[in-house]
């Protein structure tokens, strides 16, 4: 059993990933297409034979690649990643969804096992630590860079 990467149209990754399960093969187990890697499908497998066998029969397959593919090189793919990745304490920042969506914070705090941030609003008269999501901010001006 390995793990083998289809080569699709692009755009079209979560298609022909729903094809390839639909499809019910007792020689394939999973199918994964991560939004981060573009015009490809990761399938487990038996082994590559069956792609032989099915993919004519899947608009926007365009073949395997040869080899396979370890289950160290997709596991990164297979953990989400936090929202607060690459946010850092001092980092310029717009609410992009909440009451105060379209306000200009600094960031003060990040809890990364929630996923939260705190921020500082720039408009607020009195300094005001708000707590958001970490999807809920956009970053504008990063120290480190």
């Amino acid at each position: 059993m390995g793990i083998y990467a289809v080569k699709t149209t692009a755009s079209q990754e979560r298609t022909v990933a729903d094809m390839i399960i639909s499809r019910e093969e007792d020689e394939i187990h999973a199918a994964l297409a991560p939004d981060s890697l573009t015009s490809y499908v990761m399938v487990e497998a038996d082994d590559a034979a069956v792609f032989d066998r099915i993919l004519d029969e899947i608009p926007h397959a365009n073949g395997v690649v040869q080899g396979e593919s370890s289950m160290a090189e997709v596991e990164h793919f297979l953990s989400p990643k936090p929202d607060v990745e690459g946010i850092a304490e001092g980092d310029i920042v717009e609410l992009i969804a909440g009451p105060f969506k379209g306000e200009k914070a600094q960031v003060q705090r990040i809890d990364e096992s929630k996923d939260q941030v705190t921020v500082e609003l720039y408009e607020a008269t009195v300094p005001i630590p708000v707590t958001v999501r970490g999807d809920q901010i956009r970053v504008l001006d990063s120290e480190e860079r």
